[in-house]
């Protein structure tokens, strides 16, 4: 998603965060017309959340007051303020979610982001092994220990035994540290692999497509608010303006991206328009997934969180078997994509783009996806 996450996500203790600070977030307020959104990777200033901005840059979301918080940069923190009533709708991995769901914070996941696994192996250029299996005893570099609940599975679901191998925390900088040496992989994900290589961070990788089958990150809000038929409207009507900025980001990815980077400067600062549109559709192709087979954008197949699911109880990293229809939902999702598609084509078509961004090649990009 990642700035940190998509993800980033998962995991066990604020110490992780050390002396990152917390930023202020907003408490509980009346309004029935506001939505508040928490990042689990520490930062704003990525290209993971595009539809938001997107759709802030053309009045999308119209009477709603929205937020787009950064959370601290602990593993578990994007579900602890959804539960805690910091902020409303949280974007953890399914590592994180599941956790959550075993320490019993009741929480439904509503608008599926990430339908295609989005976690990927990076390795120095020429150690890259010919097969996943190799992992088993190396050394893998994380962000955050917590992030070990989203590596084990992954391992499992090729026959890997997770505890075969070793997990180096090494902060912000385990990009870095792969290139000093430190460890054997690092853990990535797709649109930070783009800006890893525009930072020089030129790596080899096991692209999660080659072998996963699980999903990425999602949204997910309180069961209470899910059950509170007053905040259905509200809900939809939020979720339709993200469908609608994945959508634009999905017909035009360099107008999205230059809409992002407008927003950031100081990211703009570390990317070239090439390698920034890359990374975004790197996001893009997560977020569509195979859409054939979806009904939507955010639509939840319940056989892949299944799959997902029973993976995690069988290497007992949940005690309790969980059915996926029971805490995936799709009730937002047909009115989510109720929204005018001509209206969203117009604007992509009629996007001016500046003269860098205009000569980004997408066509070449995408075949490189």
């Amino acid at each position: 998603m990642f700035g940190l996450d998509r993800r980033s996500f998962v995991g066990l203790g604020i110490a992780a965060a050390g002396a990152l600070a917390a930023p202020r977030f907003l408490m509980a307020q009346e309004a029935t017309n506001t939505v508040r959104w928490v990042s689990p990777r520490g930062t704003i200033e990525v290209l993971d959340d595009y539809p938001y901005w997107v759709a802030q840059r053309f009045g999308w979301f119209g009477d709603i007051q929205t937020t787009l918080e950064p959370g601290p940069l602990e593993a578990t923190a994007t579900i602890k303020l959804v539960d805690q009533d910091q902020a409303d709708v949280g974007f953890p991995s399914p590592g994180v979610f599941s956790l959550g769901l075993e320490q019993g914070i009741p929480l439904k996941s509503v608008f599926h982001m990430g339908a295609y696994d989005t976690f990927s192996f990076a390795f120095v250029k020429g150690k890259k092994p010919a097969d996943i299996k190799e992992l088993a005893g190396k050394k893998i570099l994380v962000g955050s220990i917590g992030w070990k609940a989203i590596v084990d599975p992954m391992l499992a679901q090729v026959g890997v035994d997770p505890a075969s191998v070793e997990y180096l925390e090494a902060g912000p900088i385990w990009g870095q540290a792969l290139q000093q040496g430190q460890g054997d992989t690092s853990l990535c994900w797709e649109g930070l692999r783009a800006q890893w290589f525009g930072q020089g961070m030129d790596y080899d990788y096991i692209l999660p497509y080659d072998f996963s089958k699980f999903p990425a990150n999602t949204f997910v809000i309180r069961s209470s608010d899910f059950e509170d038929q007053a905040k259905k409207a509200l809900y939809e009507n939020y979720f339709r303006v993200w469908a609608m900025g994945l959508e634009f980001g999905h017909l035009n990815p360099r107008a999205t991206t230059q809409i992002v980077l407008e927003q950031f400067p100081a990211l703009a600062g570390t990317l070239t328009p090439e390698i920034a549109t890359e990374s975004m559709m790197q996001l893009g192709k997560i977020f569509r997934g195979p859409w054939e087979q979806r009904q939507g954008w955010g639509w939840h197949d319940m056989a892949q969180w299944q799959g997902y699911f029973d993976t995690i109880y069988q290497i007992q990293q949940i005690t309790t078997e969980m059915k996926a229809e029971d805490v995936c939902k799709n009730d937002y999702i047909a009115a989510a994509n109720q929204f005018d598609q001509a209206a969203v084509q117009k604007a992509a078509d009629e996007f001016q783009l500046s003269e860098d961004y205009s000569k980004v090649d997408v066509a070449a990009i995408q075949a490189r996806l």
